[in-house]
């Protein structure tokens, strides 16, 4: 069985990315992207499904302690036992060629035996390689895929009930290096790598790029990590950035509520720049526009919420029968039904950060001037419609107050960009829109007797998203309106001192707390001058984090896990951002 999700390290090259657990274990890995199909599915299910573990042979004497190299995406787990101790360092070096996960082997006290499982399987665990053995090689063959374990000498390898199994003992100042790379299965040759060359590349990469960041607040440890978990879920060839590297871990154990988040969401990915941006990393914004210029190229009513990471339109979601789920939670599922969701709130996530673009310091080309006045064309006539919302209903649509406010940000954020640029738009249109958005949420989308805002028109329910009114500037922040959205969203979607995003929805089983919808509400409440409680939200949220500082998805109080897919860019981006808010920045 999988271990707990909040016991899972990431690894990543900025294409794809590895989860490995405490014990030693990276139970998932998807080659040679973060949407292809995995060579590790034990996330899933269980060894059978693929695995690679590497720890000392007899690890429930051993304790271990991990933590990443400074400012790094380089794992670092010393395990220390009878026998003496040993670090095990897994990193993948950011690509130059073929991706490759490095498990780099180092004695530091004593004599520590240590044992090795790579269970190769692909296809989501269906697939079982043939494998054979060359020069310091095993290579694993199915279909188009092939990967190739390099095996230092005097390490003793031999195949087990479909592994490969190592066995070897590490003195202290001895180092022991295992390369997996994949490569298209009909290449005969592997390049050999120099894996100490790899790891001082790779750390001096993450560190150059981290010594960009410019918080200075209290919270710049967390801030930090939070910024380098953003950048891994980047996928550098075209600039698009992912949810989540992970599918289908369960929001509610055993339930069906099992998405795939390796993938682009509009809004997701706006967030994630958002904070790139607040925190210093203007290149990233730069990618991530040429890359929605061409993911929504053509015509704007053709708009998607969710793409693949080079722009793919087809995301057919499928269920994988064959797996049984994280905690038995099925069914899961590969590929996202939300890709064919009408969401109008991305078009003001989008407007909004070609504005953020462009105060920091990036051009407004003729095309993207060009993009946003079509959007905008589109939304004046489309924004009265009812859609699916933030969060992706699979119910009927409804006139979310969230996507409007989010339609009327779109209209604000034209209006200030063409005040800004002097460029040519119809700008008393977009302001007789903006207008008009922001007449029709007061009239529809407040209720006097809660004295709130809801979650739809025509509804009593309260939304976490409603905590949107208190940050996009829709009204001023210490309008009563404003004011007592915010403190009723802190009172009944209350969950264990946590906020849920709302009650019910029409799928079956209760969520845990949004790990993300928290650090909004801390953001509001500093927004509307209530920031000692704001910084104490902001404290207990962090700590949700596991030991090495990831967030997934969800909370939940009652058992105190994490639920969701992990490390999860909303959680991350909620966080960098209320830091940015409490910091006064």
């Amino acid at each position: 069985m999988a271990a707990r999700i909040e016991d899972y390290a990431l690894v990543g090259d900025l294409q794809t990315a590895a989860l490995v657990s405490r014990d030693g274990s990276v139970d998932w890995l998807c080659l040679p992207r973060f949407d292809s199909p995995s060579c590790f599915a034990a996330l899933l299910g269980d060894q059978r499904h693929g695995h690679w573990r590497l720890a000392p042979g007899a690890a429930e004497s051993y304790q271990v302690h991990r933590e990443y190299r400074e400012a790094t995406l380089v794992l670092e787990s010393r395990w220390t036992g009878p026998e003496g101790s040993v670090q095990v360092t897994d990193f993948m070096p950011q690509r130059v060629g073929d991706p490759l996960l490095i498990r780099l082997v180092t004695g530091l006290s004593g004599r520590v035996p240590m044992a090795g499982e790579l269970r190769l399987r692909f296809n989501y665990g269906r697939s079982v390689p043939w494998v054979r053995r060359t020069d310091h090689h095993r290579i694993a063959v199915a279909g188009p895929d092939s990967a190739w374990l390099r095996v230092p000498a005097g390490v003793h390898t031999y195949g087990q009930d479909g592994a490969t199994r190592s066995e070897f003992t590490v003195q202290a100042g001895e180092s022991v290096p295992f390369v997996l790379s994949w490569q298209p299965s009909h290449r005969a040759t592997a390049h050999r790598v120099d894996a100490e060359g790899e790891l001082r590349r790779s750390t001096e990469s993450w560190q150059r790029w981290a010594a960009g960041c410019r918080y200075r607040g209290p919270w710049r440890a967390a801030v930090l990590r939070s910024l380098i978990i953003l950048k891994a879920l980047t996928y550098a060839p075209t600039g698009g950035i992912v949810a989540a590297p992970t599918a289908a871990l369960p929001e509610v154990l055993g339930g069906e509520r099992n998405w795939d988040y390796r993938y682009c969401w509009l809004r997701d990915s706006t967030m994630t720049l958002s904070a790139l941006l607040r925190g210093g990393f203007r290149d990233e914004a730069a990618a991530w526009r040429r890359w929605l210029l061409r993911a929504i190229a053509g015509d704007p009513g053709d708009l998607q919420t969710v793409y693949g990471v080079a722009g793919e339109r087809g995301l057919p979601e499928t269920e994988a029968g064959w797996l049984p789920g994280y905690g038995d939670s099925a069914p899961v599922r590969f590929g996202n039904a939300a890709v064919g969701q009408l969401q109008l709130d991305v078009y003001g996530e989008v407007v909004d950060t070609l504005e953020l673009a462009y105060a920091a310091g990036l051009p407004m080309e003729r095309q993207v001037w060009g993009l946003l006045r079509a959007l905008m064309d589109h939304l004046e006539q489309h924004w009265r419609e009812p859609d699916e919302g933030l969060w992706e209903v699979r119910g009927r649509r409804r006139q979310f107050v969230h996507s409007k406010v989010m339609c009327w940000v779109a209209a604000d954020r034209a209006v200030r960009l063409a005040e800004a640029t002097g460029l040519p738009a119809p700008v008393a249109r977009w302001r007789a829109l903006r207008a008009a958005v922001h007449a029709d949420v007061l009239a529809h989308g407040y209720d006097e007797r809660l004295g709130a805002f809801v979650q739809h028109y025509g509804g009593r329910e309260l939304d976490a998203s409603l905590l949107f009114v208190a940050k996009t500037g829709f009204l001023p922040p210490d309008d009563p309106r404003v004011v007592r959205t915010v403190l009723a969203v802190r009172e009944q979607l209350d969950h264990g001192g946590f906020v849920r995003r709302y009650r019910q929805d029409d799928l079956p089983g209760a969520e845990g707390a949004f790990v993300a919808c928290s650090f909004w509400l801390a953001d509001a409440l500093a927004v509307i001058g209530r920031r000692t409680e704001a910084a104490e939200l902001f404290d207990r949220t962090v700590r949700l984090g596991n030991d090495l500082g990831l967030l997934s998805e969800e909370w939940e109080p009652m058992t105190g896990r994490q639920l969701g897919n992990t490390p999860q860019a909303f959680s991350h981006v909620a966080l960098v951002n209320a830091a940015f808010t409490l910091a006064g920045a």
